[in-house]
């Protein structure tokens, strides 16, 4: 298979372009042609990021220096609110490209609900309309056919994936959700914030946007829309001193069934998925389990509590969370093997 799929990434100076770029040298019909990062424009990807000082690849350029028509796939990694306006300019200049959007920008269907969280208006109503939500998992049939395609943030991903297919058959009530949710410092990005500094982010697990995280609303958007009705989840996201690793715990009130039911939902849903792995019985998922991978696993077990259940979802947040992901809905979008480019198993010890 030859690298004939000429991929542009934008925001390649983060973590998450970084890992997108790491994918790709791997993909076996991705050619890298252009990366851009307007606050290091000009360097080469290596003085970025020294692990790749091993491989050839284009200097970094701003937005407004690329070249859109020598590409045919566009990977954006841009911080919210920045998207928009790119991803309407080039597409309308450029109609054929393909765009795969890692920000949040179009992930939220309804635009009061977008403006609420991010404090502005949406820029392209226009292409909310097309964008197609990339869990792919859930999603698959429609992201095949779409030109644009939001991709989920880290904690949808994880929770999204765990909680679904039992919103779907009816086994647990969707207003009783209880998200704790703990991920590695990637997921706030490589900007400088006091927060993440090592020596305030490291010995000790910090909550964070308690009550009003972003990615709450997403979660919100589409277990609303499988269950048929507005539901508000309780989600908490907590910082945890890892560079990698995303572990959601959901504690869930059961209609009526039982917990082997609840394992039983996931085998059914996940039977023929190649990222998405039911944990056995008496098994934990664990942070390490899928570190560096694009996988999920998720465990069930009995609250002691009766008629509760716990969930518990883990992912790597810079992967299955977000490049990665990418990656899957790349496959996707040009007919080719979902799993191209994905199999390498998780980074243990």
């Amino acid at each position: 298979m030859s690298k004939d799929i000429r991929i542009g990434v934008l925001g390649a100076s983060g973590y998450t372009g970084a890992d997108l770029v790491r994918l790709a040298l791997a993909h076996p019909s991705m050619q890298i042609a252009t990366l851009t990062a307007n606050s290091q424009a000009g360097k080469r990807m290596a003085e970025v990021f020294p692990q790749f000082g091993f491989v050839d690849l284009p200097d970094l350029i701003t937005t407004e220096e690329a070249d859109w028509s020598l590409v045919d796939a566009v990977f954006c990694g841009l911080p919210h609110g920045t998207t928009q306006e790119i991803a309407r300019t080039v597409l309308a200049d450029h109609p054929g490209i393909k765009f795969i959007d890692m920000s949040a920008d179009f992930r939220l269907r309804d635009p009061e609900v977008y403006k609420t969280w991010y404090g502005h208006d949406h820029l392209a109503m226009d292409l909310q309309a097309e964008a197609v939500y990339g869990l792919t998992e859930h999603y698959r049939t429609a992201i095949r056919d779409a030109r644009l395609v939001a991709c989920p943030g880290c904690y949808p991903t994880a929770t999204l994936l765990s909680l679904l297919p039992l919103v779907a058959a009816g086994l647990i009530d969707p207003s009783e959700i209880v998200v704790d949710a703990k991920s590695g410092v990637t997921g706030a990005g490589r900007s400088l914030k006091q927060n993440i500094l090592f020596s305030e982010a490291g010995e000790g697990l910090s909550p964070y946007a308690v009550g009003k995280h972003r990615h709450a609303p997403e979660i919100e958007q589409e277990i609303s829309k499988v269950a048929g009705t507005d539901v508000i989840v309780s989600f908490t996201p907590h910082l945890i001193p890892m560079s990698r690793g995303e572990l959601c715990t959901s504690y869930l009130r059961m209609t009526g069934a039982t917990v082997d039911d609840l394992r039983a939902a996931f085998v059914d849903a996940y039977r023929d998925e190649p990222f998405v792995h039911v944990a056995p019985e008496g098994v934990l998922p664990q942070t390490q389990n899928v570190r560096g991978s694009n996988y999920c696993q998720i465990g069930v077990v009995a609250d002691r509590v009766p008629g509760r259940a716990i969930v518990i979802s883990v992912i790597d947040n810079l992967v299955k969370g977000s490049a990665g992901q990418a990656v899957q809905n790349f496959n996707l979008m040009y007919d080719l093997d979902e799993t191209t480019g994905l199999t390498q198993q998780a980074l243990f010890p």
